[in-house]
Parts: structure tokens; sequence; C-alpha cells
């Protein structure tokens, strides 16, 4: 990653994340640990290995019960100081540690789940992002894939690398049953000549200016299908038929193991699935 990102460093945004301890030799996760000191460990093997200077935004992944959000968000000021981070942003963090993080090092952006099917973060999260000027950043934006209407009942899932075999919503039973709200989709996208998963994303793009979503993406054809996106432009009126459309529809499943929503922080979204990975965005951080 740092290799790629050495000849385009002047025109990428970066963003990375601290928090889950990782074992040095498997380089599997331990748990969480956002304990300040090695939050500034990571922070410089992240710059050693992005062959950068600067992060230009650190997000803490989860929130760590064990560690107070204001030494969290006080270990950041420390390297945002130092010029080695530039912004700070919180992932799957609730109204309440929003607010007490932000009273220490203002917060530029929020990454929790949320798409036409996820829509917990309307509750609390967004008015409170809306009221202290910070970015909103949804991931899964497409429902784990689901929304872009390539996943049926029938689709298998691989048993060892598909996180989505523990996930409630992708039971063949449950894929069946929500299969309405990929319809609804689908029936906005005919209209504006665009894929159920363009739709989704221009969902996100048509509520906030301030919210940024990142889909996760893996081949060059879905890179260049999410891009498009850009070009749905949905009314007042489209966003209302989804928005209604949606709230008929009884959804099926939960979106995520119970055992993983216990893992969250208490109101964020009232529990989702693990995001991960380096970011790059050239779009603004802050809210327009």
């Amino acid at each position: 990653m740092g290799e790629a990102l050495v000849p385009v460093r002047d025109r990428v945004v970066i963003a990375t994340k601290f928090g889950f301890e990782v074992d040095p030799v498997t380089k599997q996760r331990r748990g969480l640990n956002s304990r300040p000191d090695y939050i500034k460990r990571v922070a410089e093997g992240c710059l050693k290995r992005l062959r950068t200077d600067t992060i230009d935004l650190f997000y803490q992944h989860r929130v760590d019960p064990n560690v107070p959000i204001e030494d969290v968000a006080g270990a950041v000021k420390d390297l945002m100081a130092e010029g080695k981070v530039r912004h700070f942003g919180l992932s799957e963090a609730g109204g309440a540690t929003i607010r007490r993080a932000h009273a220490v090092m203002p917060v530029t952006a929020v990454q929790n789940e949320y798409s036409v099917w996820t829509r917990d973060p309307e509750h609390e999260v967004l008015p409170t992002c809306s009221e202290l000027g910070i970015g909103f950043v949804p991931w899964s934006p497409q429902g784990m894939g689901y929304l872009t209407g390539t996943i049926i009942p029938s689709t298998t899932f691989h048993l060892t690398s598909d996180l989505r075999v523990m996930f409630p919503r992708f039971t063949s039973e449950a894929r069946r049953a929500n299969g309405l709200v990929v319809e609804l989709l689908q029936r906005v996208g005919r209209r504006k000549d665009a894929t159920p998963g363009q739709v989704a994303l221009a969902w996100l793009l048509a509520k906030k200016a301030w919210i940024v979503p990142i889909p996760g993406t893996t081949k060059l054809n879905h890179l260049e299908e999410n891009l498009a996106a850009l070009k749905v432009q949905l009314s007042a009126e489209d966003v209302k038929e989804i928005d209604d459309g949606f709230a008929s529809i009884q959804l099926q499943g939960a979106r995520a193991p119970e055992a993983l929503l216990k893992t969250h922080d208490v109101g964020a979204n009232l529990g989702t699935s693990s995001a991960g990975g380096y970011g790059m965005s050239p779009l603004p951080l802050k809210p327009a």
C-alpha cells in the first residue's frame, strides 16, 4: 500500500485506524486496545508502512470500554500536535461518546454502518454529527453487497472466508424475504437508468452534503459502477419513495450476530459488524 501511494500522495486522503491489538506474529486481532501508548505505537507503524509523514484521518476502530474516550482523544491530540495526524475520527461510536471525544479533540468524521436497510444512525448519531459539524462516512452502504441485487436466495458463500455466513440477514430465508428492499431500489433505478447498488449510494449522497459513503470494492468493474453513482441524481420525491417503501417492509434477520452486537458502543448503531482496512478519498473531510 505504501509503495502504491508514494507517487500519488498529494492527491489522496489517507484514512486508517487504531483500536485493535494485533499479534505481531500471526497478525490476528487479540481484542480492543486504545491505551494512549498503544495508539501512538500504532501511528508510528502506520506512518512507516504507508511511507508517509502524516495520516490524514486517524479513526478509533471501535470504542474501548476499558479506556476513557477522553484519553483516546488526548492521545490523538498529541499526535496532531506533532504533525503526525491531521484529523481525528471515530468508528461505531454513539452520540454520547462522540460528544465526550469532541470536547477534548474536535472529531472530523464518524464512520458507522448506514444504508437503506440499516437506519440506526438516524436516531442519534446523525443528529449529533449535524449539530457538531462532523462528517459522516457510512460503511457497508450497499448492505454487504445485498443491495446491489447480485445476491439471491441460492447464492452460496465460502464457509471460511466470507463473513456473511454468520450474519442473520444472509440466511437463504432472510435473503428471500428481504428481496423486497432490492425490488424497491430496482424500481427507482429503472427510472434513473441505474443499478440498485448505484441507487443505494445515491440515496446516501442525497441525504446530506456531509455524508460520504465508503463502499468496499475489490474489482475494477465494481469501482467503476460505484463511481457512476455520482451521476444518479435523486429528487426529494425519490428519496421519500425509498424511505416510505422501506418503512412498509418487514425486514428479516438482525444485521449482525448477537455476540458481535455486544462489542459495540451503546447507542452507536444499536450494533453493527466490523469494517477495516485503509481508506482513500479525495473528498472533503468536513461537512459542507
